[in-house]
């Protein structure tokens, strides 16, 4: 299946949602996600494949492309279908030569250099962030703004997901200022219903 990046970028977490994976596939599904990430950060690898699992089975029933958070070999047992790499994780170079050449690879920066540093890896995309302050993450590197986001789009030719604090109400801004894609988590859920705030995101960026 092609990669086509989309608006709105869901990600999941078991603690903001008190959902598994799988449910929170499902439900993001519904109300319109074609591409999610999965991230989780507490459980043992053990944990976090056996949850994986279970959320590419029902990925593929329902036609979602699923992407792992930093757990190149999770990715590689599960067969997802890429993987969404941090600047402490695996190199993109590397996991590209276990991954090939049809998965996908996501990359994470959180500055103009980093993000032009990142154009030549063989990467999808390229996200940056902290966009605006974050609650998802226990180290979260400094806030960027709307700006990098500008400064890194005409300069860069990869696609670009913002991420960190992002809101129903600032996505919009988020967009207009250059970013391909807006990837969201407690506002997608936190709310109680996933789907319908999955349906109110993809009705607001198209």
């Amino acid at each position: 299946m092609p990669f086509t990046l989309p608006k709105i970028y869901p990600i999941t977490d078991t603690l903001i949602s008190g959902r598994s994976h799988a449910e929170q596939v499902e439900m993001l599904a519904a109300g319109g996600a074609s591409v999610v990430q999965l991230r989780e950060k507490r459980a043992s690898p053990r944990e976090f494949y056996d949850a994986a699992r279970e959320a590419m089975l029902i990925a593929r029933d329902l036609g979602v492309q699923l992407i792992i958070n930093d757990r190149v070999d999770i990715a590689i047992a599960v067969k997802a279908d890429g993987v969404h790499l941090g600047q402490d994780d695996l190199p993109p170079d590397r996991a590209r030569s276990l991954l090939g050449d049809t998965r996908i690879i996501g990359f994470s920066t959180h500055s103009l250099n980093q993000a032009l540093a990142a154009e030549s890896a063989p990467v999808d995309y390229l996200a940056i962030g902290p966009i605006y302050q974050t609650s998802t993450k226990e180290r979260a590197d400094p806030v960027v703004g709307l700006e990098v986001i500008t400064a890194i789009k005409t300069r860069v030719s990869k696609p670009l997901v913002a991420i960190g604090g992002i809101t129903f109400q600032s996505a919009s801004s988020v967009i207009d200022a250059g970013a391909d894609s807006v990837a969201v988590i407690s506002d997608l859920l936190s709310t109680g219903d996933i789907s319908e705030r999955m349906r109110q995101f993809v009705e607001l960026l198209g």
